[in-house]
C-alpha cells in the first residue's frame, strides 16, 4: 500500500508543474513536424517527382512507412530520457526530496514509486512521439500515394515496440537521475551523448574494424534494435548486424537497472543536503 500512495504522489507531482506539458507539445511539434516532412521529401524521392532528391536513399518500398514512424524513437527518444532525469534531480534542484523521504522513508519504495510514476510518464510520450509520427507522417505518405501500412499486423507490432522503447528511456533517465544529482549535469550530458557521443560513434564504426559489434550495444543503438528499424540505418549510420529487437530491449532495461543500482547505492541513500 505504502508503494501505491507513492506512486499516487509522484504521479501528482509530476502532472502539477507545466514542464511536462511543455516538453510534451514540444516532442509533437518536433517530432510531427519532422516526420511529415521526411515522408514528403523521402515519397517524392520515391517516385521522382521532387526535384534534389537524387542523394536520399531510393527503392525503400515498403519499408518507408517503418522509417518514418520510427523517428518517434530514432529522433524522439531524448524527450522522455530527459523527462526520467528530471523526475529525481528536480527533486534536488527544488529541494522537495526531503519531504519525500519523509513521507516514504524507505528510500527504495521511494525509488520504486518514481520508477512506477516513470510508466506512465512514458506512455504519455510515447503514444504522443508515435501518434505524432503516424498522423503526420503516415498522412503524408498517404497524399504522395504510398501506402501508410497501417492496415498490417506487423506495423502495429512495430509501433508497440516503440511504446516500448519510449517507457523504457524514461527509466533510464530515472536512474541517471538517482546518479547525478545535478540536474543541469544530468540534462547537459544526456544532450552531449545523445546528440554527438553516440551518432559520431556510430558513424565511426563503419571506419574502424571490429567497432560495429561494440557500438551496437549502445543504449540509441539498442533502442533502434527494438523497434526493428530507424532512419538513421536508412541513411547508413553504423555498421554491421543489429540486435535481435528482444535484446536491444534487454540491453535497455540492463543500463536502467545498471544506473539504478549505482545510483541507490552512491548517492540515493546519502543524506539530503
Amino acid at each position: 500500500m505504502n508503494l501505491v500512495n507513492a506512486t499516487r504522489s509522484e504521479l501528482t507531482k509530476q502532472f502539477s508543474t507545466s514542464v511536462w506539458w511543455i516538453l510534451l507539445i514540444v516532442l509533437v511539434l518536433y517530432i510531427g513536424g519532422t516526420a511529415g516532412g521526411m515522408a514528403a521529401v523521402f515519397a517524392a524521392g520515391e517516385n521522382g517527382s521532387l526535384p534534389g532528391t537524387t542523394s536520399l536513399p531510393t527503392g525503400l518500398g515498403d519499408r518507408l512507412p517503418s522509417l518514418i514512424y520510427g523517428l518517434a524513437t530514432a529522433m524522439g527518444y531524448v524527450f522522455p530520457l530527459v523527462v526520467g532525469s528530471l523526475l529525481v534531480t528536480g527533486e534536488y534542484r527544488h529541494k522537495t526530496l526531503t519531504p519525500t523521504f519523509l513521507a516514504t522513508p524507505r528510500r527504495g519504495v521511494a525509488l520504486s514509486a518514481k520508477m512506477l510514476a516513470g510508466v506512465v510518464m512514458g506512455l504519455v510520450f510515447g503514444v504522443a512521439a508515435v501518434g505524432s509520427t503516424v498522423a503526420a507522417g503516415g498522412g503524408m505518405l498517404a497524399l504522395f500515394g504510398v501506402d501508410p501500412q497501417l492496415g498490417r499486423p506487423e506495423t502495429w507490432a512495430f509501433l508497440g515496440r516503440m511504446l516500448l522503447a519510449l517507457v523504457l528511456w524514461v527509466l533510464v533517465g530515472i536512474a541517471l537521475g538517482t546518479l547525478i544529482r545535478n540536474q543541469i549535469a544530468a540534462v547537459v550530458g544526456i544532450l552531449a551523448f545523445t546528440q554527438f557521443v553516440e551518432p559520431i560513434a556510430r558513424v565511426g564504426a563503419s571506419m574502424v574494424d571490429g567497432l560495429a559489434d561494440v557500438v551496437r550495444f549502445l543504449p540509441g543503438a539498442a533502442s533502434d534494435a527494438l523497434a526493428g528499424d530507424s532512419i538513421y540505418a536508412a541513411m547508413g549510420g553504423g555498421a554491421g548486424q543489429p540486435l535481435e529487437w528482444w535484446a536491444g530491449g534487454l540491453v535497455l532495461v540492463g543500463y536502467a537497472v545498471v544506473f539504478a543500482v549505482i545510483g541507490y547505492a552512491v548517492s540515493w541513500r546519502r543524506d539530503v543536503a
